[in-house]
């Protein structure tokens, strides 16, 4: 039996994946799964974990106010007996994949996934499998193969930031750094990315997806 958690905000999600599990039992006799539970935030995410035996949790990236999906696996992972987590959203930036998986998600999949592949990766990650959707994995390579030119997540951090329109002293008040390693970061971002301008960083940013 795969006890299986569904951590979204929004309701409507969480009914339609509800209902691709139940119907993936009904078609396959090798598939047991339940869904024991539905929560709307990332903290009752993990208040559900830690008092109840779970499996596997789905769980979305953005819940708005409070923890993030990230910062929910990370809590959950952390647990005396951990259910494994399975990210289910519609957000393939780079910062979202790596601070999913550096958190401790077994696998990374996009909402538009077709429903016979979100039963296989249920089926993968409820067991500790790694499973990643083909953009996804596509994503990860690129950064493996060229290192020097993806941003790491601090870079895409600072950036994001800046796209917000904050200058570089409200970024070091925002994230604790100085306005010397604010500079610094801008400085490998322009170079990775090929620019000159912040303007031009954001905009080749978006392009790329890494923001």
């Amino acid at each position: 039996m795969i006890r299986i958690l569904l951590a979204d905000d929004h309701a409507i999600v969480r009914a339609g994946l509800r209902a691709l599990l139940d119907s993936g039992v009904a078609e396959s006799d090798s598939v047991d799964v339940e869904v024991i539970g539905e929560v709307a935030t990332a903290e009752e995410a993990v208040s559900f974990c830690a008092t109840t035996e779970v499996d596997l949790v789905l769980m979305d990236l953005r819940f708005g106010p409070g923890k993030s999906g990230a910062q929910a696996t990370a809590a959950v992972r952390e647990l005396p007996s951990p259910p494994n987590v399975l990210v289910v959203t519609n957000y393939d930036t780079d910062a979202d994949i790596l601070g999913a998986i550096e958190a401790g998600a077994c696998g990374y999949i996009l909402k538009d996934t077709p429903p016979a592949e979100l039963m296989a990766a249920v089926r993968s990650a409820a067991a500790g499998e790694s499973v990643l959707s083909p953009s996804v994995a596509s994503k990860l390579m690129t950064r493996v193969r060229k290192p020097d030119t993806t941003l790491s997540p601090r870079e895409i951090e600072v950036l994001r930031l800046v796209a917000d329109g904050l200058s570089n002293r409200d970024i070091g008040r925002r994230l604790f750094l100085s306005e010397t390693t604010v500079k610094s970061h801008l400085v490998h971002i322009y170079s990775k990315l090929g620019v000159k301008s912040r303007t031009s960083a954001v905009a080749r940013a978006r392009e790329q997806g890494a923001i």
